[in-house]
């Protein structure tokens, strides 16, 4: 048996964390929320290739928060199993010997549970290297899951122990620290929104949103791409020190990007009737990394005609999507990575930013009310990245 975190359905705390959830978020670490701390059979090793993983540390994620506080889309729920334990920005040891990987040796997961975890000929998209593009996710051997965290059979970072296919686990140089380590996939996430988002020669590029998903593309569009000016929206001043320090040309509060931006780009700023502020040109690139309505309505309304809007963040629903048509967007959306080459180059980020720090809270599972309380108001709080310590959770 092991400790865990288990995230289960219940539709009234659905309903209620939906309601309530984003504005009243103590409400879903006591008695209405749909996680509980359990002692549950450790998963087991699901087929060759499979190896048992005791999680080190393991990062909580805004998409944790978001099934959490009701914020997911029902899409979703055809592509997970429930019970599951969360978590899926892990560094663990393994426990098991796993082809080329000795046991003890440390690692981070690639959290996609595609075609070669699951046992099934490769679709189209593994075929390519596109791993998170994997249309097999609820078929094989392992139950429903689109990734570990999100998945009954494979266990998560949540929990003591967690089993991963060969395909997922990359291991960790000697000399990376574990509060380092367990930023890589999250990394890795960034590398890929950063090749997604095509950003042409000098181009600008505007990051909507300053939590771990904007500060880390950030990094990632300027060690990595010929972006010139790089405008990060940022709502708190931790988020705005670390913005710069990650290469951020300037920095916007959020009322004031449109006018900012059009004194940046030459643009020209409409105000419509009962409508927010848009301009007629702007960035080469945005990129949403929140996924709120006004996040994303912004990023829309100034990114200039024929530009590209990466969407990040996970999206949410009732943005106007005028811009998209009278702008002629393109608008593509960028999901966990792809490939090793992405975790390559995620390693080298976690070896050489200036990442310490980051980690900013670290919790045994048994205060995981505090931990998710802590996620929730990270920016305000000046963190960037709360984590379970599952060292001391044995």
């Amino acid at each position: 048996m092991m400790l865990a975190l288990e995230m289960y359905r219940s539709l009234p705390r659905y309903i209620a964390a939906r309601a309530v959830g984003g504005r009243v978020p103590g409400i879903l670490t006591g008695p209405a929320a749909p996680v509980r701390l359990v002692n549950r059979e450790e998963p087991r090793t699901a087929a060759a290739g499979w190896a048992r993983v005791k999680p080190i540390l393991s990062g909580i994620c805004g998409s944790d928060l978001g099934a959490l506080f009701g914020q997911t889309s029902m899409y979703f729920s055809a592509l997970v199993s429930m019970p599951f334990v969360p978590g899926h920005e892990v560094v663990g040891e393994l426990v098991d010997d796993c082809e080329d990987l000795p046991a003890g040796t440390r690692v981070v997961l690639d959290p996609v549970l595609s075609c070669a975890a699951r046992g099934v000929e490769r679709c189209q998209s593994c075929a390519n290297g596109q791993t998170n593009r994997c249309d097999r996710v609820t078929v094989g051997h392992v139950s429903p899951g689109l990734q570990t965290g999100y998945c009954a059979d494979t266990g998560g970072g949540w929990g003591g122990q967690l089993v991963a296919h060969r395909s997922q686990l990359h291991a960790v140089p000697d000399g990376l620290s574990d509060e380092r380590a367990v930023l890589v996939e999250p990394l890795s996430c960034a590398v890929h929104t950063a090749m997604r988002a095509q950003v042409p020669d000098g181009g600008s590029v505007l990051v909507s949103g300053a939590g771990a998903v904007g500060l880390f593309a950030t990094l990632a569009l300027r060690e990595l791409t010929p972006a010139g000016r790089i405008s990060v929206v940022a709502k708190h001043p931790r988020q705005r020190e670390l913005a710069r320090a990650f290469g951020a040309t300037d920095v916007l509060a959020p009322d004031e990007v449109p006018a900012r931006v059009r004194r940046a780009t030459q643009a020209f700023r409409l105000t419509p009737e009962r409508s927010g502020e848009f301009l007629l040109g702007g960035v080469d690139v945005g990129i949403d990394a929140v996924g709120s309505k006004d996040s994303l309505s912004t990023t829309l309304r100034v990114t200039r005609a024929g530009g590209r809007v990466v969407l990040s963040g996970m999206p949410a629903a009732g943005a106007d999507l005028s811009p998209v048509w009278f702008r002629e967007l393109e608008v593509v959306g960028t999901y966990a990575t792809q490939g090793r080459e992405a975790f390559t180059r995620a390693f080298d980020l976690a070896a050489s930013a200036p990442l310490d720090g980051v980690v900013g809270g670290r919790y045994p599972l048994y205060r995981w009310r505090e931990a998710l309380d802590h996620a929730h108001s990270a920016g305000r709080l000046g963190t960037v990245k709360v984590a379970f310590d599952l060292r001391s959770s044995r």
